[in-house]
């Protein structure tokens, strides 16, 4: 029976992620705490893996329950702790010493910062298709590339891929039932250049795109309509959620179907 084995969340955006025994869901089909916060420059743009290399050398570790973020760069001997609601500006101070340059910590309790904002439901992915992803890069194990694909949502119990069932075919609505909860599956997730990077220290992994987007094509289940891959570095399912969902709880150990 396929069931829900992990559950993590992403509280600042581009920060490291905390695995979570329950989430619960937000009005907007957002997950609570999932990146609520995120990182500004002077010029209001995000400050993330993408853009600023950097990122990758901050560690972070998350209290979700007391509100507090542990952070460590490179220039800290010890890790520091803030309270994420009362000392925004330090967090933002010990951030820009750091990096070089002024930022802003931004906050949106509703919605947060997802990279897809008509799909703000939690992106799922099976542990079978980490593995197997895993595989196709000597040195990476599945907790490695777990970090650089950063999904919310890890099913176990089944094969690799087996989430690709929720965009089967244009046209039909596909869902997935977690305990008493239905996910409506959009589009498999684009991913950015993070994945092909040491989460911890930044440095690219050696063609790694390229070799993904081989693998991806040539693995892809017979089951799935290829016309929402205009292009093969999609991996995760992004989704969405209805008002009913509100309030409601995801839980470690939930079994899990798919609802056509």
């Amino acid at each position: 029976m396929p069931y829900l084995a992990k559950t993590l969340l992403y509280p600042v955006k581009s920060l490291d992620g905390v695995e979570v025994e329950q989430a619960k869901i937000l009005a907007s089909g957002a997950l609570e705490s999932d990146r609520e916060f995120a990182i500004f420059d002077e010029q209001g743009r995000f400050v993330n893996g993408k853009r600023v290399g950097k990122t990758h050398l901050i560690r972070s570790q998350f209290d979700i329950l007391n509100r507090t973020i542990s952070l460590q760069t490179p220039k800290q001997e010890s890790p520091r702790v803030f309270h994420l609601d009362e000392q925004q500006l330090e967090i933002a101070d010990s951030l820009s010493d750091f990096l070089g340059f002024a930022v802003t910590l931004g906050r949106n309790s509703a919605l947060g910062f997802p990279d897809d904002t008509n799909s703000p439901g939690p992106t799922v992915i099976s542990t079978a298709t980490l593995t197997e992803v895993a595989s196709w890069f000597p040195g990476l194990n599945v907790d490695q590339m777990r970090r650089r694909i950063r999904a919310n949502i890890e099913i176990d119990g089944v094969p690799a891929f087996w989430e690709d069932q929720l965009f089967t075919q244009q046209g039909n609505i596909v869902s997935l039932r977690v305990g008493d909860i239905s996910l409506f599956g959009v589009n498999p997730c684009q991913r950015c250049i993070v994945p092909t990077r040491n989460p911890d220290s930044g440095e690219a992994y050696p063609n790694f795109q390229k070799i993904f987007v081989q693998q991806r094509q040539a693995t892809l289940p017979n089951w799935v309509d290829s016309s929402y891959f205009n292009h093969f570095y999609r991996l995760s399912v992004n989704t969405r959620l209805t008002p009913a969902e509100t309030g409601k709880t995801f839980q470690l150990g939930d079994e899990i179907d798919i609802i056509t």
